[in-house]
């Protein structure tokens, strides 16, 4: 009986630490698990939706957009371009954009407001804490700089043993 309890009584311990390190993702505030950014489908900006028009063909605007992320075949009309991040520390982003044919032409395209390139870039790159370092010098910094040390000329032909190695062809 005495083993029961005290195996349901670690248990029980044990679970308590489980719910805890989900709740504040890391260990005795020490260690800290990587997650990975979660990127998928298609990215679609402002820019390449400026460049679709009515009537372009299915491969016109897979040139623009690239291939769709669904395309059905109940729905052969209907291209879904769809895309999401998820990264830690930032909030998710999910767009969907619908391109819908009559035919083999483009009739119309739904989408939400996209962000430009410039914009989209800016909304995934993380920010850097350490500041970027100078990569190079000012004028007042090279002409303190010492002047470098005179070289010898080197001789005209090479001084040791020198070797013939046969061809690398029979003649």
């Amino acid at each position: 009986m005495r083993v029961l309890s005290t195996f349901l009584f670690g248990a029980a311990l044990l679970g308590g630490c489980a719910s805890s390190l989900q709740s504040t993702d890391d260990f005795l505030g020490v260690i800290t698990p990587y997650r990975i950014d979660i990127v998928q489908g298609n990215v679609v900006t402002k820019e390449q939706l400026a460049l679709l028009k009515p009537g372009m063909s299915r491969n016109q605007v897979r040139d623009v957009l690239g291939s769709p992320l669904v395309t059905d075949s109940f729905h052969a009309e209907r291209w879904d371009y769809i895309f999401t991040i998820r990264r830690p520390g930032t909030e998710s982003q999910r767009r969907s954009v619908v391109v819908r044919f009559e035919g083999e032409g483009m009739k119309s395209v739904e989408a939400p407001e996209l962000p430009s390139e410039h914009d989209f870039v800016a909304s995934i790159s993380r920010p850097s804490n350490a500041k970027a370092p100078r990569l190079e010098l000012s004028d007042e910094e090279r002409k303190a700089l010492p002047p470098p040390p005179k070289r010898e000329t080197p001789a005209a032909e090479p001084t040791g043993a020198v070797r013939e190695y046969p061809p690398l062809e029979a003649s």
